[in-house]
């Protein structure tokens, strides 16, 4: 944890107090020069400042990664997984380079948890997500799945699947739906502390 917070610290520390105000008014050079050296396990500073070069050139294009997003769904489909994939192949087509496991693409067959938790937060909205992401239903959104949310949700008897990919994601948020059909991802939180510390759940 020490690790990640001293990470996320040299992510956030070169770009504030506003990192919506810096992408969009500095240049590639500047971008890559602030993260020269970063590195956090696989992730290296190529890999970052091309995704954030990529995040750039969204917001310059639609006017905030908000718009960005939402042109890309469509009322008729019922999860965001198509919309998320058009959301990454958009900021892929601005990065200068491929920003690596740091956006991957759900038509690959990626769980996207990053992304996927990224959407739980900007979508939801309660004691733990912020939300501001309206235009967005919570029906829509796709359990982040992990290692610790799949072997939870293996003992709960949500999924069998022993890949950790997108169709297990769905599989899952599918099993949530039957109990909240509005708001399937709402158990994440709560049930990502059991598969952490390694406890094992009742089944439901």
């Amino acid at each position: 944890m020490a690790q990640i917070l001293k990470s996320v610290a040299a992510v956030l520390e070169p770009i504030s107090p506003s990192p919506f105000a810096f992408l969009k008014d500095a240049n590639p050079a500047e971008i890559q020069r602030r993260y020269a050296g970063f590195v956090h396990r696989f992730a290296k500073d190529a890999h970052l400042a091309a995704l954030l070069i990529g995040a750039k050139g969204v917001i310059a294009e639609y006017g905030s990664l908000y718009e960005g997003f939402t042109a890309g769904t469509e009322n008729y489909e019922d999860t965001v997984v198509p919309a998320l994939d058009r959301f990454a192949r958009r900021i892929l087509a601005h990065a200068p380079a491929n920003p690596g496991h740091l956006l991957p693409l759900a038509s690959r067959g990626s769980a996207c948890k990053r992304m996927n938790l990224f959407l739980r937060w900007m979508v939801r909205k309660d004691a733990v997500d912020p939300g501001g992401w309206d235009a967005i239903s919570p029906a829509k959104l796709i359990v982040p799945l992990d290692v610790h949310m799949h072997r939870v949700s293996r003992e709960l008897g949500l999924t069998t699947r022993k890949a950790a990919n997108m169709r297990t994601a769905i599989e899952i948020t599918r099993g949530f739906a039957r109990l909240s059909p509005d708001d399937p991802v709402k158990y994440d939180f709560a049930l990502t502390r059991p598969g952490i510390w390694g406890e094992k759940p009742e089944k439901m």
